[in-house]
């Protein structure tokens, strides 16, 4: 079991791969880290050192990768924050060009571009590359709801909204929003959904009063985890609802900025609490 995960890196703290690639290990995962990034921490902090890779660089340790037959043995890629709107031309290139290689293999495009708080926080050259280059070559999409909207260029403020523009957005395939607040959200809980053309599932969970950075780039790796490790879309959902609220409950207790993922890796894989998913009726 291989994925590629091409996404930012950072020497402190946890986002990108620097979340995803320990919990998908933690599943059996045999994991090819590619980064787009190298910084010394994320935005946030007083200082930031380091600085998004050329795309060359990107595309040099891709073509590196696919020569050492990282493409023929992998079973999915994923990627998340690119960058630069370039980082983005060269990780629709490389999907495309090892998907036509190795027809089996799965795509899941995490699509950071904002949340609900900071809107947009990429260049604005990138999210319109997000959507029409990668989202389209795409097995799965997991944006945050603010993403959603913005890429499917929907409100989604009901579930019957939600569904069809989702449905709209991916013909085939399956999107999963996360962070989701809709009208019929319980207060105090907040929702994972996944949409595909025939079926759609939620799940919710209690909405904890702290937002660490790298929840999305954590929850995209244990529902890729899940998903290589032969789940269904329903119970990869409910997997990684349950494994990032423990991780989420664990930071909260802690009080700490920076997401408590090692020490909660017992947790990644076998979550003490379960959230089910629940089917949604048309």
């Amino acid at each position: 079991m291989n994925v590629i995960s091409i996404q930012s890196q950072v020497a402190f703290g946890h986002v990108g791969n620097s979340a995803a690639v320990f919990p998908m290990q933690m599943h059996g995962i045999d994991v090819v880290a590619v980064p787009t990034t190298l910084l010394s921490n994320r935005p946030g902090y007083p200082t930031i050192r380091g600085r998004v890779l050329d795309a060359q660089l990107v595309a040099d340790l891709l073509l590196g990768i696919e020569e050492r037959g990282a493409v023929d043995a992998a079973t999915m890629i994923l990627s998340g924050y690119l960058g630069s709107a370039d980082n983005a031309k060269v990780v629709a290139d490389f999907v495309a060009r090892a998907k036509a290689k190795n027809p089996a293999l799965l795509y899941c495009c995490d699509p950071v571009l904002g949340d609900r708080d900071r809107g947009l926080f990429v260049h604005a050259d990138i999210p319109p590359l997000v959507r029409d280059l990668l989202c389209p070559l795409a097995d799965i999409v997991t944006p945050n709801h603010f993403e959603f909207e913005w890429l499917s260029g929907a409100k989604a403020a009901r579930i019957d909204q939600l569904l069809k523009a989702a449905r709209a957005f991916m013909a085939r395939g399956t999107v999963v929003i996360t962070s989701a607040e809709l009208a019929d959200t319980p207060e105090g809980e907040i929702e994972s959904l996944a949409v595909e053309r025939a079926n759609a599932w939620r799940v919710r969970t209690p909405k904890l009063p702290i937002s660490p950075n790298g929840t999305g780039d954590l929850f995209a790796a244990l529902l890729v985890a899940a998903r290589v490790r032969g789940s269904g879309t329903p119970d990869a959902l409910s997997h990684a609802a349950s494994a990032i609220f423990a991780v989420l409950e664990r930071t909260a207790a802690r009080g700490t900025e920076e997401m408590r993922i090692v020490e909660s890796a017992e947790q990644l894989v076998h979550p003490e609490r379960k959230f089910e998913c629940i089917a949604i009726t048309p």
